[in-house]
């Protein structure tokens, strides 16, 4: 889990930048379309939903548009598309596993996009479950640096249900728990006055590989491609990039 909470300082330090960009409210928009459709548009009732809302808020996304979309979801406002969820699995450079996990209304669009913008960036499709064992499902909660101590965190989320909390330094704390108990740890942060930044299912990989400075290179050029295709969601690497190898990188933007 060490070589996760790296990756995901990482994740959120781009996300800032992401942010500003119309590619990442499609995708937002996407996933509450979806939410609602699946679960009903009362995200009182519809933790998938609520979620997808307030991922969306964080990223800044209008709140028109997030009615709409609910609405387009749930049926109450036409022009909602029947997106279907298709999930991939390549390689990276140096053999780095990757999850790419898609929402789309054309599964032949959607598969071509992705082995292209792994193609072209020196990684390959891969058979289904060859990558997938080396991973797990995980729910993951993402509470900002300063709202309560360590200490504090840990005694309301571990009676709520969670696996683990990890420390991110400056980009705050991450908390694990089993997919089904991701929704009790975030109802007792919200109850003790606890502000989060996400909460998701997320895919962790088991046994990431250390890579070094030239291998992160590769990979982040890779990720980047694939989060550019308009289909792809998530992108989920059985990579541990080490805190000098981020310093490296960072040092070079």
């Amino acid at each position: 889990m060490a070589g996760h909470s790296k990756w995901a300082t990482t994740k959120h330090k781009k996300a800032a930048i992401d942010a500003k960009r119309a590619k990442l409210f499609a995708k937002l928009i996407k996933n509450i379309e979806v939410a609602a459709r699946t679960g009903g548009g009362d995200p009182a009732g519809n933790p998938s939903l609520f979620d997808a809302i307030q991922k969306a808020k964080k990223s800044s996304v209008p709140n028109d548009n997030i009615d709409r979309a609910v609405k387009r979801g749930s049926g109450a406002e036409g022009g909602g598309a029947d997106y279907q969820t298709l999930t991939y699995e390549g390689y990276a450079p140096g053999g780095v596993g990757l999850i790419i996990e898609c929402l789309s209304e054309n599964k032949n669009r959607a598969v071509m996009e992705v082995r292209t913008a792994l193609t072209r960036n020196g990684g390959q499709m891969a058979d289904s479950g060859s990558v997938a064992f080396n991973f797990h499902r995980k729910g993951v909660v993402v509470v900002p640096a300063g709202e309560k101590s360590e200490d504090e965190l840990m005694e309301i989320v571990l009676e709520a249900g969670a696996e683990e909390l990890t420390d991110m330094g400056e980009a705050g704390f991450e908390v694990t728990t089993e997919p089904s108990d991701m929704v009790p740890v975030r109802t007792a942060l919200q109850e003790a006055g606890v502000d989060y930044d996400s909460a998701d299912v997320k895919m962790l990989p088991i046994t990431p590989i250390e890579l070094d400075a030239e291998g992160a290179r590769k990979l982040f050029r890779l990720i980047d491609a694939l989060e550019d295709c308009d289909d792809v969601q998530e992108v989920y690497a059985a990579a541990d990039v080490p805190d000098a190898v981020l310093a490296e990188l960072d040092s070079e933007d």
